[in-house]
């Protein structure tokens, strides 16, 4: 993707020494599994090549992206995941805000071990409540826009992707591993069949519209 020069990233360009952070999520949208948010600094003199919106990669390409991304020199990182069950309690927006203050919290200057960042560059419309209007702002369709927002969607997207390859393994009748949780006609099916298990998200429909068979059902 080509560096796009936005009104947001002005001073990450003009002032080097600035740290400015891209937040995106992943897994707003599925029937389980978390919902993780990243956050990535990116030296404003470095360009990594390829980094684009994680939508829009393969899947061997984004793990290739992460590579890069985190072993690039000077780039700061880090995630934060908020489990199924968190997101019931609260809300899947509410999570998803909450991921990404978490995210932002726990970067840290590998150099100086000061936290960072000095500016936050938000993908979407709403600012979480604990980011400063005059130290972030949010970018519309950042992941297909800003360089450091987009860096933040691969790095949350292989995240979540390789949590729910794991859970795959857990729990294999679900085929968490062909659709990572989304609600795709296999995924309905499955559930149909065997009832949620520990990382559905029981707020979310057809969980919550449909009586599902639950693990006490099938044992009697």
């Amino acid at each position: 993707m080509e560096a796009k020069t936005l009104k947001a990233t002005m001073k990450e360009i003009k002032y080097h020494t600035l740290h400015v952070a891209g937040v995106d999520e992943a897994g707003r949208g599925p029937l389980a599994g978390p919902v993780v948010a990243a956050a990535c600094i990116i030296p404003a003199s470095v360009m990594i090549p390829g980094v684009n919106d994680s939508k829009k990669l393969t899947e061997g390409k984004r793990e290739e992206l992460y590579s890069q991304i985190i072993s690039t020199p000077g780039v700061i990182y880090a995630v934060h995941v908020i489990d199924a069950a968190t997101i019931d309690q609260i809300n899947i927006l509410q999570a998803t805000l909450q991921a990404m203050v978490g995210c932002v919290n726990k970067l840290t200057s590998k150099k100086t071990g000061e936290s960072v960042p000095d500016y936050i560059l938000v993908d979407g419309n709403r600012l979480p409540d604990g980011f400063s209007e005059k130290k972030a702002q949010c970018v519309v369709k950042g992941d297909a826009e800003c360089h450091v927002i987009a860096a933040a969607s691969i790095l949350a997207k292989v995240t979540r992707d390789r949590m729910m390859l794991a859970y795959d393994k857990k729990w294999p009748e679900y085929g968490f591993k062909a659709h990572k949780g989304y609600g795709t006609s296999a995924h309905i099916a499955a559930l149909l069949k065997n009832g949620p298990c520990d990382i559905h998200r029981r707020s979310f429909a057809p969980l919550k519209d449909q009586t599902l068979i639950t693990d006490n059902d099938v044992m009697g």
